[in-house]
């Protein structure tokens, strides 16, 4: 699944994780103060003197990862696996700081609303337009980023596909023989591919929007002192952001706890049901009624207990999610009532407090991709632990529950 895509896989991760926490100390606890901060607010923060800073800083740190390794440990997709992935790491910080654009574009914009409703202050048709052209310039620049990553991204994933299916390809003599030999080859190794630039791009993007939403909390916060029922403490609506991901986590994962198990044996069965039909095509004694109904019997009574098991993860997390909806303005109720904020500033803190929660909630919502991502894995390290001679996974031998 890696050994094929990215040069020495264990290695390469750990140098990579290590490499970035170097990179990033460097530039918060020295670089970032070599330029100062523009405090410009719409796309002209795009190409700012610290942007562009940074945007030198993250080229320079990739080459050199890029060429020790590409010098250590030649690999065939090795342009693709380090540069390739360094790119998508680069476009989801450009996103994160879109959403920060945003959020600084959220105060005055509020603020002069708030202003021509209640008369506060004289406020002319073209201040109005003119805040709303800056949101269009942000948005229009996310537009174009967002559609080129895309299109990045799609060959990115087809170029790792392409990689696990030479690589079992050249094995196929002694992966053939595993149940649904063929479908693992030619159908899990995309969806692999596909879910875990899914994941592993919605995983940094939560890191990285803590990283820039975290001060932008902290400082927009510092009027609310006490949060209800719980009173003052230090911080308040990080801490109440923190318990309440941390909760609405615990709370599914262990709801959910059976679901990667149970699409494991899903894929089994569909994939038993395809391999006889397949068969059919050619040979008449395979495929008939009884055999076929069999099988299809299996395949509902799986889909089934799935629904079943999914039908209480989606009610924890419907009701999660939509509580998550209202709790910012619970938190901010008694500061909302007293008037110590403008719409502006409550705009802002409600906007940057979602986006701190929400990081926090990856998990809550990447759940149900984390399950299928499981159930392929498993599939895929079946073939693994056959090219290695290593003993085949338990699940592999694992006959799935004749009830619901």
């Amino acid at each position: 699944m890696f050994v094929s895509f990215f040069p020495r896989p264990k290695l390469f991760f750990w140098s990579a994780l290590i490499w970035t926490a170097l990179s990033m100390a460097l530039w918060y606890g020295y670089a970032e103060g070599l330029v100062a901060p523009s405090g410009t607010i719409g796309v002209a923060l795009f190409w700012s003197a610290q942007q562009l800073w940074f945007d030198l800083y993250f080229a320079i740190s990739v080459a050199i990862f890029a060429g020790f390794w590409m010098a250590f440990s030649p690999h065939r997709w090795a342009g693709w696996s380090i540069l390739g992935s360094a790119l998508i790491l680069f476009t989801s910080y450009f996103q994160v700081q879109v959403s920060v654009a945003i959020n600084s574009w959220y105060g005055p914009f509020y603020d002069l609303v708030q202003a021509a409703l209640s008369k506060s202050r004289p406020v002319t048709i073209e201040q109005f337009y003119a805040e709303l052209s800056t949101f269009a310039g942000i948005a229009l620049i996310a537009v174009v980023v967002g559609v080129l990553t895309r299109f990045f991204v799609s060959h990115y994933i087809f170029r790792w596909r392409t990689a696990m299916n030479e690589f079992y390809v050249e094995n196929w003599p002694r992966l053939r023989t595993i149940e649904g030999a063929s479908q693992r080859v030619q159908e899990d190794t995309m969806r692999f591919a596909t879910t875990v630039e899914g994941l592993g791009v919605n995983l940094i993007s939560a890191v990285l929007t803590l990283l820039a939403f975290l001060p932008v909390l902290l400082r927009l916060s510092s009027s609310i002192t006490e949060l209800p029922l719980i009173g003052a403490i230090p911080d308040p609506l990080v801490f109440a952001a923190i318990a309440w991901s941390i909760l609405g986590t615990g709370a599914l994962a262990l709801i959910g706890i059976r679901l990667p198990g149970i699409e494991f044996f899903n894929q089994r069965v569909e994939a038993a049901y395809r391999k006889e039909l397949v068969l059919g095509e050619d040979d008449f004694t395979h495929a008939d009624p009884p055999t076929l109904d069999t099988l299809f019997v299996n395949i509902r009574r799986n889909y089934f207990r799935l629904y079943l098991n999914f039908l209480y993860f989606n009610v924890g997390r419907i009701v999660y999610l939509q509580t998550d909806v209202i709790f910012p303005y619970i938190l901010l109720g008694p500061t909302i009532v007293a008037g110590k904020i403008t719409l502006g500033a409550m705009n802002q803190i409600l906007n940057a407090f979602t986006q701190v929660r929400q990081s926090f909630q990856y998990l809550v919502n990447a759940w149900s991709t984390i399950v299928e991502l499981i159930s392929i894995y498993q599939r895929l390290r079946g073939f693994e632990a056959k090219i290695q001679g290593d003993p085949l996974p338990p699940i592999e031998a694992e006959t799935e529950p004749q009830s619901l």
